[in-house]
């Protein structure tokens, strides 16, 4: 089993160390900067994400694919906002044009508040997730499809639909721990895409996801999220989270958002929230911010010297993850520095575990 790293270019090289509220602004030389930044640095694939306040994704990984040669582009959509048709379209499209360098991670949605913003006000979690499910299904058959097809169903009714464009291999990512994410990751997921938790709560996921995808004749790869911090001490490197967790503290307490009695409105946040009751887990895990935003998108990550994290990560690909989604606190400085420190340890590592296998194997 090989190893896939995927990079970030959040639109600017703000954080939650800068600021409590995320600014969304495009800043064009930033995403040139860490798209060729990251590419140099060795990351196959980097993604580009969505929100309701966020630039258009799509638009953003056109313009990365025509600055770099090889790098790959995770693109971050969320279904019920374009017809599943012409998304299909659009991603197949810049597929092609990137020479196969995109997959598309499926966001099926946050907070009800965070829907509304782009007119999905009637919705609640459940019916989501059987839209995206419906969705799913609609987009694999427009790439794959060699006539026109209908579908009837209880969110799209299409008639002879057919794209005369097909990606020449466009894998789909997907999120999300409740039962009902589990079951269509089950069915479509390529990759399934996981926050940084405990090596026993990774484990426990991964087997879900694999019993759910058998029942589809399916072995999906896993993505695992994570916020290294790392220096050529361990101590060093605690000391430096410890002093991200007190800058996001006190931005936070700055704009009067709250540090403690979170409870987050989707499962993966709550269970993030619950693993970071402690700040520290297993022998690397950090949950530091995780704590204080209430356990908000990808905040955990592994701390160390870079020998120290790329072990950790490995005992993480020992259970099945295959992919891992790095990013830091300083947005392009950190990502030259794991493409310089980190990547190629992991590298060497999963190398001479695949090696040992095979000898005692064979």
């Amino acid at each position: 089993m090989s190893v896939t790293f995927i990079g970030y270019i959040g639109f600017n090289n703000g954080s939650e160390t800068q600021s409590a509220v995320r600014s969304r602004a495009l800043d064009k030389d930033y995403v040139e900067a860490a798209a060729k930044a990251q590419e140099a640095g060795g990351f196959d694939r980097v993604l580009i994400p969505f929100g309701s306040n966020s630039p258009e994704s799509q638009i953003v990984a056109a313009h990365a694919a025509a600055i770099t040669n090889k790098l790959g582009f995770l693109v971050a959509h969320r279904p019920g906002f374009t017809q599943p048709t012409v998304a299909a379209r659009q991603l197949a499209t810049l597929d092609q044009l990137s020479g196969g360098r995109v997959a598309v991670h499926i966001i099926t949605g946050g907070a009800d508040e965070e829907m509304a913003r782009d007119g999905d006000t009637g919705t609640h979690k459940a019916e989501r997730y059987a839209r995206t499910d419906e969705y799913l299904t609609i987009l694999r058959n427009e790439w794959t499809a060699a006539k026109p097809f209908d579908h009837a169903g209880r969110f799209y009714e299409v008639r002879q639909a057919f794209s005369a464009i097909k990606p020449d291999n466009l894998p789909v990512f997907f999120g999300g721990s409740s039962d009902e994410a589990i079951e269509v990751a089950g069915r479509h997921a390529d990759v399934y895409a996981l926050w940084g938790e405990t090596l026993e709560q990774v484990g426990e996921t991964v087997r879900r996801v694999r019993a759910s995808a058998a029942r589809h004749g399916r072995r999906p790869g896993f993505s695992l999220s994570l916020r290294p911090v790392i220096a050529d001490t361990e101590e060093a490197a605690w000391k430096k989270a410890d002093a991200v967790v007190e800058q996001v503290r006190a931005n936070r307490e700055a704009a009067g958002l709250p540090t403690s009695g979170h409870r987050p409105p989707n499962a993966g946040s709550l269970r993030l929230l619950d693993t970071a009751s402690a700040t520290r887990r297993d022998a690397r895990l950090w949950t530091g911010v995780a704590q204080l935003t209430g356990g908000a998108g990808n905040s955990t990550g592994l701390v160390g010297t870079p020998e120290q994290v790329a072990a950790g990560m490995l005992e993480y690909w020992d259970i099945g993850i295959d992919h891992f989604l790095i990013r830091g606190f300083d947005p392009l400085g950190d990502a030259i520095e794991y493409g310089r420190e980190l990547l190629p340890l992991v590298r060497r590592k999963v190398a001479e575990r695949e090696k040992l296998s095979l000898a005692l194997a064979g």
